[in-house]
């Protein structure tokens, strides 16, 4: 089956709303208060998270841990300030934290900890592990007769790990249904484009391979999102993996598409004044 996307396709996403853009200056607000962050990384998730925590996961802020929430686990750690801001906007933690992001007496670090930060179900930032525990969590689901879903977020570049793999055969192997792959496909990792550093075209037929059913879609556009992930599992006996193409840097045109913004240390003001300009303003 040939894909619409490619790497090397545009993609013309809808522009973003207001509802977008006000996440993204909470991502802001976070690398206002602590200096630093992966900017790039966060930008090209907002979308994804948007909608799972919008229109589609199971969740209650003021109860963490309700046994039948669906789980949610950010692999790509490093993409942190996007759910923190998601986490924040439901009520999970108060907004005013996002300012202390990264400060020695805050417990919003630059990869997210569980049992530390209200919503996390698992630490990650080590890449590779996201996959193997939302496994591990869907089959726990299934043996409890849970309806319960798992949704697991990684990044492209973390793809490269083998770890992956071994999760994505046993998923297969289990048809684990109420399990949820997504990879933020935007094309780049920490040093430089996906395709030099490890290309794994063609990404689709890899996961078709381990027994998923497959699925492409923009990762910016929110309807479009909002229809495929109403639709869920795409078969009723595999587990679901969903390719985003994104743009690194979504929302901030200086950063999009850029490597070196995958993470900034010592963010001057002008470079944080020239984020909320982009983005409308404070």
């Amino acid at each position: 089956m040939t894909s619409l996307f490619t790497p090397e396709t545009p993609l013309a996403s809808p522009p973003l709303d207001e509802r977008s853009l006000a996440l993204r200056r909470l991502v802001v607000e976070a690398l206002d208060g602590g200096g630093r962050g992966h900017i790039g990384s966060s930008m090209s998730l907002i979308e994804i998270l948007r909608v799972l925590y919008d229109d589609v996961m199971r969740h209650r802020p003021t109860d963490p841990t309700w046994p039948d929430r669906d789980r949610f686990i950010l692999s790509k750690g490093h993409g942190c300030l996007a759910q923190y801001a998601l986490l924040a906007d439901k009520g999970f933690f108060p907004a005013a934290e996002l300012r202390r992001f990264c400060r020695s007496d805050s417990f919003l670090g630059g990869h997210p900890e569980a049992g530390k930060i209200p919503g996390v179900e698992a630490s990650t930032g080590a890449l590779g592990h996201g996959l193997p525990i939302g496994v591990g969590m869907a089959l726990a689901a299934r043996l409890r007769s849970k309806s319960h879903r798992v949704f697991v977020v990684m990044g492209d570049g973390e793809t490269n790990e083998g770890s992956v793999w071994e999760a994505a055969l046993s998923a297969g192997k289990h048809r684990l249904s109420n399990l949820v792959a997504m990879v933020d496909y935007n094309k780049l990792q920490s040093y430089g484009p996906t395709r030099e550093v490890c290309d794994m075209e063609p990404f689709a037929d890899k996961w078709r391979a381990f027994n998923f059913a497959v699925t492409e879609v923009d990762g910016h556009d929110v309807a479009a999102l909002r229809t495929l992930l109403g639709c869920l599992p795409l078969e009723a006996d595999r587990p679901t993996a969903i390719i985003c193409h994104t743009v690194k840097g979504k929302g901030i045109p200086f950063a999009e598409g850029q490597a070196d913004w995958h993470h900034k240390a010592k963010l001057p003001p002008a470079d944080i004044a020239a984020m909320y300009d982009a983005l409308g303003g404070r």
